[in-house]
C-alpha cells in the first residue's frame, strides 16, 4: 500500500471552532503530521448556534452559514498545509466532519451542515464527507463514530475506557488488546459534556466557557438539583445511543432550573459539572465494570473542575491521551483523518456493537477536486 496522506477537520457541539490535523499512513503504521485550531468567528458562530434548534428561515440561513463555514474550513486547511510544509498535491483527502445541526437517528437522518463542492473547489483537495448517514441507513445512530478509531490507536493490556469531553460526552470501551480481542468494542454517547456548561456560564458571564472551570469550582453541588438532572430518561436508556442539542437544549436546563428557583449561579454551575461527571461514571460502571482505566481526550479535558470530579468518582486512573501520544485536542479530528483513509481504500469506519448498524460499512461521500 502507499503512503496515504489526509486531513481531518472537526467542529464539534462545543461550537467553539475547528481542529485540523493532518496524519500520513503506510502498510499497519500512522503517523501524526501537524495540527491547527482555528476558533469560530463570533458571527458564524452565532449562525450556527442560531440553526441547532428550529426557526424562520432555515433554508437560506442554512445555505449562507454553510458557505461562510467552508470559508472557515479552507482558511484552517491553507494553514495546516503552511504548517506541514505539505501542497495540495500531497494530500490524498480532507476528511470533514462538518457541524452538526441536527442528529435525529430516530427519524432515520443526521445533518452535517457543509458545502464540500466549494470546500474541494478552495482548497484543490478531494473531499469526504457525511460519514454519519450511512451508518443510519443501516439501521445505526450515526455516532459516536470515533471508537474504532480509538481501539487502533489507544488499545492497551488492560481494560480502558477513552472518555471524549466534547460537547457531548461519548466513551468507547476497549477489551484488553482490543484490535486482536475477541470481546466487541463498545461506546456511546453519556450525556452532556461541555454543553450545557457553557451555556449557563456564557448566559452568566458573557464568556464563551468557563476557563479551567474556575467559575464552577466556587460553587457548591445542590443535591435535589442533580437529582433532578439524572432522572433525564436518557441516562437510564442501554447503549447503543446516542444524543446533542435536540435534548439537552437551554430549554431542558431551564425547565429543570424553574423547579428550582433561587439558586445562587456558581451552585447552578458546579452542578452541572457534576451531572457530566456522574452521567460519565454511572455509565462506565454500568457498561465497563472491569476497566481501571479512564483516558480523557476533547476540550473538557482541560475543566480542572470536571478532571477532579471524574476523579473523585472513578476507582481507577484517570490520565489524558497525552500520556498515548496525542494531545487530547487532536484526537477527534485525527479520527475523521482516519475515516477519510479508511474510505479510500474502501474499508468500513463504523463498530455496528456501537452503533447498532446492522453490519459494516464504508463511511463517506466524495467531493473530487477534478
Amino acid at each position: 500500500m502507499n503512503r496515504t496522506i489526509t486531513f481531518g477537520l472537526m467542529s464539534g457541539t462545543s461550537l467553539d471552532g475547528t481542529d485540523a490535523v493532518a496524519m500520513a499512513f503506510e502498510k499497519d503504521t500512522m503517523s501524526y503530521l501537524g495540527h491547527i485550531s482555528l476558533p469560530f468567528p463570533n458571527n458564524l458562530r452565532t449562525q450556527l448556534v442560531a440553526l441547532t434548534l428550529p426557526g424562520d428561515n432555515e433554508i437560506d440561513r442554512m445555505g449562507e452559514a454553510s458557505v461562510a463555514l467552508v470559508h472557515h474550513y479552507a482558511e484552517a486547511v491553507r494553514l495546516l498545509l503552511t504548517k506541514t510544509q505539505l501542497t495540495s498535491n500531497d494530500v490524498d483527502a480532507i476528511g470533514v466532519h462538518g457541524q452538526t445541526i441536527r442528529h435525529r437517528p430516530e427519524r432515520g437522518f443526521t445533518l452535517q451542515l457543509n458545502h464540500p463542492a466549494l470546500l474541494a473547489e478552495l482548497t484543490a483537495i478531494d473531499v469526504i464527507c457525511d460519514f454519519r448517514n450511512r451508518d443510519i441507513a443501516a439501521g445505526g445512530e450515526g455516532a459516536p463514530l470515533v471508537p474504532a478509531f480509538h481501539a487502533r490507536t489507544f488499545s492497551g493490556h488492560e481494560a480502558r475506557v477513552i472518555l471524549n469531553l466534547g460537547g457531548i460526552a461519548n466513551i468507547s470501551i476497549l477489551p484488553a488488546n482490543a484490535t486482536k480481542s475477541d470481546q466487541p468494542i463498545l461506546g456511546g454517547d453519556t450525556g452532556p459534556a461541555n454543553m450545557l456548561i457553557d451555556t449557563w456560564t456564557q448566559r452568566i458571564l458573557h464568556v464563551p466557557y468557563d476557563k479551567n472551570g474556575a467559575w464552577a469550582a466556587t460553587g457548591k453541588v445542590i443535591p435535589k438539583l442533580l437529582d433532578d438532572f439524572l432522572g433525564d430518561s436518557y441516562f437510564a436508556k442501554p447503549f447503543p445511543k446516542s444524543t446533542g442539542r435536540e435534548l439537552f437544549s437551554p430549554a431542558w436546563l431551564d425547565q429543570h432550573l424553574a423547579r428550582h428557583p433561587g439558586l445562587a449561579p456558581e451552585d447552578i454551575a458546579r452542578t452541572l459539572v457534576e451531572l457530566t461527571a456522574r452521567s460519565v461514571i454511572d455509565a462506565v460502571e454500568r457498561f465497563a465494570p472491569e476497566a481501571k482505566t479512564l483516558i480523557l481526550c476533547g476540550g473538557g479535558t482541560y475543566n480542572h473542575t470536571l478532571r477532579q470530579a471524574l476523579t473523585q468518582h472513578f476507582t481507577g486512573k484517570v490520565f489524558d491521551t497525552s500520556s498515548l501520544g496525542m494531545h487530547p485536542m487532536q484526537v477527534e479530528a485525527a479520527a475523521f483523518a482516519w475515516l477519510a483513509e479508511r474510505f479510500i481504500h474502501r474499508q468500513p469506519g463504523n463498530l455496528p456493537a456501537v452503533t447498532r448498524a446492522t453490519g459494516p460499512r464504508i463511511l463517506g461521500a466524495l467531493y473530487p477536486y477534478q
